[in-house]
């Protein structure tokens, strides 16, 4: 009798937190782990039993080659992403990587098109009677904004991630200059109140569970103190929101439960199609994300009893040192980390 060999799974964006706490856990899993990113000292790198691979940014014009010569050379038997805006991309590919062996769980386009960008997003929601913040394009803002009303307003990128170019503001005028900082902005009222993450698998039939904590502590867009707790209105919006996008598998959905329910008492401002970066405070929790996630990725039925959970546990995130020392030589395709040449119309044979 033999034994099955570990799966091996190809994670990619180990130099964030969602990438990281996911290649550790599916190591802890017992699981071969592929890790991979654009930065060669992205610490998910050095985690200890991976092997490491620089790949290309999302977009960078041989995104599609490095990932196929990779996927060609280690034959990895799926790709679990944590970089949303390589998700078009991974769509695109889903054939050419089927044919290789590699599975992908992958909502439809509309669905990561929701996800990526906020004004799908508010706009999918609001065509389905869920409460969202409202979401303004630039244009927009002399006939929305109203000075001296004490509304606070938050202006972001349209499909930006990770807390970066985010300004707030209170006047028309404030807000008119702030939009020309951004790239591609998106105007949006702020939520006052708690906010929340909930941590989220959707299996292939459209069953969803869903795991709430309170994101405490905010740093950089990442909660580095959360606590779960029960909400069922909460649930039930968050599983409507999921169902009127389309999620499937792993991903997360933030909000706020008002102080002063303005008539909602709870809105929902993002969705992300990915586990989130404090997914761990679920897993503690008792919510088993990551093995039920294997399990959907490679067609068996997902148990929703394994994703229950207890409230009021906590997760604290630190900053730690990883690895020091010179900059390692890590194993790549030549076109991971060389832009092409300004006039080049293609790679260099």
């Amino acid at each position: 009798m033999t034994s099955r060999r570990p799966h091996r799974i190809l994670v990619t964006g180990v130099g964030g937190t969602p990438g990281l706490d996911l290649a550790r856990s599916l190591l802890e899993l017992g699981c071969e782990v592929i890790a991979a990113d654009a930065d060669p000292l992205a610490p998910g790198l050095r985690l200890p039993a991976v092997t490491p691979r620089l790949v290309p940014t999302a977009g960078h014009p041989y995104s599609a080659r490095a990932l196929l010569t990779l996927c060609d050379e280690l034959r990895p038997d799926a790709i679990m992403s944590t970089v949303e805006r390589e998700l078009p991309l991974l769509g695109k590919l889903a054939g050419q990587l089927a044919e290789l062996g590699v599975r992908t769980w992958l909502p439809e386009p509309a669905a990561v098109t929701a996800a990526i960008d906020k004004l799908a997003f508010h706009t999918v929601l609001t065509r389905h009677g869920l409460p969202t913040p409202l979401t303004l394009l630039p244009e927009q803002i002399n006939a929305e904004l109203v000075d001296g009303d004490g509304r606070e307003w938050v202006i972001k990128p349209r499909r930006g991630q990770g807390a970066k170019h985010v300004y707030f503001c209170w006047t028309r005028a404030q807000a008119t200059a702030l939009a020309e900082l951004v790239p591609d902005p998106v105007i949006q009222a702020v939520a006052d109140g708690r906010e929340f993450t909930a941590d989220c698998l959707v299996d292939r039939t459209g069953r969803a569970s869903v795991v709430l904590r309170w994101r405490l502590l905010v740093k950089g867009g990442l909660a580095v103190v959360s606590s779960t707790f029960r909400d069922p209105e909460v649930t039930r919006l968050v599983t409507a929101a999921l169902s009127a996008v389309g999620a499937q598998g792993p991903c997360c959905v933030q909000g706020f439960v008002l102080d002063a329910p303005p008539p909602e008492r709870v809105v929902l401002t993002e969705m992300n199609m990915r586990f989130a970066g404090g997914f761990l405070a679920s897993q503690e929790a008792g919510a088993d994300l990551v093995r039920q996630a294997l399990h959907g990725l490679f067609g068996h039925p997902v148990d929703h009893s394994r994703l229950q959970y207890e409230s009021g546990i906590y997760l604290t995130k630190f900053t730690d040192t990883l690895a020091t020392g010179k900059v390692p030589a890590l194993p790549a395709d030549r076109y991971a980390v060389r832009p092409p040449h300004p006039t080049s119309e293609g790679p260099t044979p």
